[in-house]
C-alpha cells in the first residue's frame, strides 16, 4: 500500500501530524522503534497506577488554543505540581519561595527574605560570571545555591558547576509568596487515565508499525510514502556526516511496593551529589490514586553514548554549531519534514511539542 505520509516515532509531534493528515483525507503510516506508542509521554498501567515510564510528564501551558486542543482527547484533572526537595535531613519546597525561606533562615516576611538573600549576594561580589556556579551563586545566594541547586545540577549533567558554561542557567526564580505551585502557566493538569490514551486517540484512522527502525524500514520499502515526517534523531538521519551530537540520559529504577503511601508526594528532589538519583516520583500522586499498592521511579541521570536513550540535548556551543549545520541540511531535504524533540535537536515542553506540530499541519495543509 502506498502512503501520504510516513510518520516516524508516535510521540507528541508524529501523533498530532497523523490526527490533522488523517483529518484530511490523507493516508498515515506511523513507525516506532519501540514495542508501544506515545514516545516518552507513554503511560504503562501498573496496579491501576499509570506509571510514567520516562519520568514526570506534568501538562502545564499558557497556551489557550494548546489547552483546548489537548481536551478534545482526554479529560484533565486539577493537579498542581508542587515538588519537595531533600537536603540531608532538611525538607524545603520547590520553587525558592516563602516555605523555602522562612524555613531556611527562619524568617517570615519578603523583606526579610529579601534582605538575607541581597546581603548574600552582595558578600560574595560575583559581576562577571564565568560559569554556572558563579552565575547562580550571583542570583540567588550561597544558601540557596549549596542546598538547592549545586548538588541537583551536578548530578543532572554530570560534571562539577564550575566546568558548565554560565549561560545554562539564565535566571533561578525566586518567589516572595507562599505558594508552591511551580508552574507559572494559565492551565495546568494529567489526563485522567494517563497519556497513552491521548496518542491512541490521535493514531485512530492511521496504520501503526510497532518495533520497526525506520533506518531498516526505509530500506526495504523506498517507495512507500509521498512524504516522511521525521521526528527521529537529526544527526543519525543525515549518517552523523557533520559529528554525533551529544545528549544526557536517564536511567529509571522502579519498584512497586506493598503499602498505600511512600512518600506522601509526586515529585522529591534530592539534591545532594552524594545520593545518586535526582528525585524519586511516585505515579499514583498524579491521579490522587487510592491503590493498595504504589509504584515508585528513581532517576539516575547519566552519560550518552550512541545505543542510550537520548533525552536532553546538551546545549554548549560546539553542539549548536553542530546541530545549525543538521538544520539547514534538514531545510534542503525534499519531501521530509523534521520536527519533535530529536528532530530539531531542542529541548521542548510538552505543549511547545504540540504547538509546532500544529504549527506545521497549517504549513503543510493551510497555506
Amino acid at each position: 500500500m502506498k502512503y501520504d505520509y510516513l510518520i516516524v516515532g508516535s510521540g507528541l509531534f508524529g501523533a498530532v501530524f497523523a490526527h490533522e493528515a488523517t483529518a484530511r483525507g490523507k493516508k498515515c503510516l506511523v513507525i516506532d522503534r519501540r514495542d508501544h506508542i506515545g514516545g516518552n509521554v507513554y503511560c504503562e498501567n501498573v496496579e491501576g497506577i499509570n506509571v510514567h515510564k520516562y519520568g514526570a510528564h506534568i501538562f502545564h501551558t499558557s497556551d489557550r488554543e494548546v489547552w483546548d486542543y489537548v481536551g478534545r482527547f482526554a479529560e484533565f484533572n486539577n493537579y498542581i505540581n508542587s515538588p519537595v526537595a531533600v537536603y540531608k535531613d532538611e525538607l524545603y519546597n520547590l520553587p525558592f519561595n516563602m516555605n523555602t525561606f522562612s524555613k531556611m533562615w527562619g524568617i517570615r516576611t519578603p523583606q526579610e527574605a529579601r534582605a538575607k538573600i541581597d546581603e548574600q549576594i552582595k558578600e560574595l561580589g560575583i559581576t562577571e560570571p564565568k560559569n554556572l556556579e558563579e552565575q547562580a551563586l550571583s542570583l540567588v545566594g550561597r544558601d540557596v545555591y549549596e542546598k538547592l541547586v549545586k548538588g541537583y545540577t551536578e548530578k543532572q549533567w554530570g560534571r562539577d558547576c564550575t566546568e558548565l558554561p554560565a549561560f545554562i542557567i539564565k535566571r533561578l526564580p525566586l518567589r516572595f509568596i507562599y505558594d508552591n505551585n511551580y508552574f507559572n502557566d494559565r492551565y495546568q493538569g494529567i489526563p485522567i487515565g494517563g497519556y497513552t490514551a491521548i496518542i491512541a486517540k490521535m493514531l485512530e484512522g492511521s496504520s501503526v508499525m510497532l518495533n520497526t527502525d525506520y533506518f531498516d524500514f526505509i530500506r526495504e520499502n523506498p517507495g512507500i510514502a509521498e512524504k516522511t515526517v521525521y521526528t527521529g534523531m537529526l544527526d543519525q538521519y543525515f549518517q552523523y556526516c557533520y559529528g554525533v551530537l551529544e545528549y544526557r540520559s536517564v536511567r529509571f529504577e522502579t519498584e512497586t511496593l506493598p503499602m498505600e503511601n511512600y512518600q506522601g508526594n509526586a515529585v522529591v528532589n534530592y539534591t545532594e551529589r552524594e545520593i545518586p538519583y535526582t528525585r524519586i516520583i511516585e505515579h499514583k500522586h498524579f491521579e490522587y490514586g487510592k491503590q493498595p499498592v504504589t509504584v515508585i521511579s528513581r532517576e539516575y541521570p547519566s552519560e550518552w553514548k550512541q545505543g542510550d536513550e537520548p533525552y536532553y540535548p546538551v546545549n554548549n556551543s560546539r553542539n549548536e554549531e553542530i546541530a545549525e549545520k543538521y538544520r539547514k541540511l534538514a531545510d534542503k531535504e525534499e519531501n521530509v519534514i523534521f520536527g519533535g524533540r530529536l528532530g530539531s535537536y531542542r529541548y521542548y515542553d510538552m505543549d511547545k511539542v504540540i504547538a509546532a506540530a500544529l504549527e506545521t499541519v497549517k504549513k503543510e495543509f493551510d497555506s
